[in-house]
């Protein structure tokens, strides 16, 4: 596809926005993003990242917050195959990665039902992006030898997870959606086995103007949270690569 090429009527694209800073989309992105007719978005996708939308193309928010929902996500689905249907060319634009906590196979098994014909754009998704904008890196051969990634908040609402497994030594474990269970991630992973004094972060609007990253342990990560009352969107970080922040971190000294 070149720049001027008019993207194809009736079809929709599944693009990864990355996680806030505009300059961190994909190339690929920016093109489709230009040159669509309609965009439905997503609550973390930055206002930079909407201005390079062409200004008569339209724009639906199907954002979701914490127990706020512009649209469930039925809705959604249905909505795409919708605009597709009108002959549109339509971008489904989410933060992050689509294919990490993003529902972005829930929304394509719908179009695959319908007959929609689509593509998958990724995009950085947020643990990458806010792990490189505070100076943690999410592998080293002297801290983490694996990385996992974790909701911190199940389907059905509970955060019932293999707390085993997250608790191994040797690894870096990064929960999405986890500020509001805290306390309980952090007792779980305690009581299987990591010591209280394991590093562990929040990083709040990663790679943003407003980033923000606050230190802490297991042991006082929800103390932590509750003094500084720091909001979502935020990740948590457990492992000991947090305590790289303080060599590593070049975003925040600016």
């Amino acid at each position: 596809m070149t720049k001027d090429d008019k993207l194809e009527a009736g079809k929709v694209w599944l693009v990864g926005a990355g996680p806030g800073d505009p300059d961190l989309l994909t190339i690929k992105a920016a093109r489709l993003i230009a040159h669509a007719d309609a965009l439905v978005f997503d609550h973390l996708v930055s206002e930079g990242i909407m201005d390079l939308a062409r200004p008569d193309a339209r724009r639906i928010y199907a954002g979701k917050e914490a127990s706020n929902h512009t649209l469930p996500q039925q809705s959604i689905n249905n909505l795409l195959v919708d605009l597709a249907r009108e002959g549109l060319s339509v971008i489904r634009l989410k933060g992050g990665d689509p294919f990490i906590f993003g529902r972005g196979g829930e929304e394509l098994e719908t179009l695959a039902a319908s007959g929609t014909p689509f593509e998958v754009v990724p995009g950085i998704t947020a643990a990458t992006g806010c792990a490189a904008y505070s100076g943690f890196p999410l592998t080293h051969r002297d801290h983490a030898q694996a990385v996992t990634f974790v909701t911190g908040h199940l389907k059905d609402g509970t955060v019932n997870l293999d707390w085993p497994a997250l608790a191994r030594p040797g690894q870096t474990v990064v929960f999405y959606m986890g500020l509001g269970a805290a306390g309980e991630i952090a007792h779980q992973m305690i009581n299987h086995g990591l010591s209280s004094l394991t590093p562990a972060a929040v990083v709040c609007n990663g790679t943003s103007p407003t980033q923000r990253t606050l230190l802490a342990t297991l042991g006082t990560l929800a103390e932590r949270i509750a003094e500084t009352r720091i909001k979502p969107p935020a990740l948590i970080v457990v492992g000991s690569v947090v305590n790289l922040h303080a060599k590593l971190n070049w975003f925040e000294q600016k």
